[in-house]
């Protein structure tokens, strides 16, 4: 008995973003995340541009900040000493890469599994969450915010 995986794009496909924020490349989404072929470009493509529209919503007001003090594009952006060159850019793919991949899961909810995927329902909407709660760390961390408030009611 063999496998065959499904193939992912063939295309070199870029979803052109706000010019303060850096464009998209399906296939290094594709890789990241682990979506293969099951799931088509399209649809790829849809899951993409609606978590980047999510994103650059969730950041304008961080955006026009940064754009105030004369930044114009996130890799500029003054970032904390004991993190990399990149940091910025960095946790606003993994929001965006996050927010799709919890779409595509909320869509597709046993593409990312095996056969027995029906039996593992209950853990991919697990997982989405999973994705969500990393979609927010990460557009926390960009702002420079703490990643839970606690408020006593």
């Amino acid at each position: 008995m063999s496998l065959i995986a499904a193939g992912g794009t063939t295309e070199t496909i870029t979803i052109t973003n706000a010019s303060f924020f850096p464009d998209l490349q399906l296939q290094n989404f594709r890789e990241a995340m682990r979506i293969d072929g099951t799931v088509t470009d399209s649809r790829a493509v849809h899951a993409l541009e609606a978590a980047m529209y999510e994103a650059n919503q969730l950041l304008a007001k961080w955006m026009q900040e940064q754009q105030d003090a004369g930044v114009d594009a996130i890799e500029d952006t003054p970032q904390p000493t004991w993190q990399p060159a990149g940091y910025h850019k960095s946790l606003y793919l993994r929001a965006v890469w996050s927010l799709a991949k919890s779409n595509l899961v909320e869509r597709y909810r046993d593409y990312d599994s095996t056969g027995a995927g029906h039996d593992r329902a209950e853990a991919l909407e697990m997982t989405d969450d999973d994705y969500r709660r990393d979609a927010a760390w990460a557009l926390s961390d960009i702002r420079g915010r703490a990643r839970t408030t606690v408020e006593l009611i």
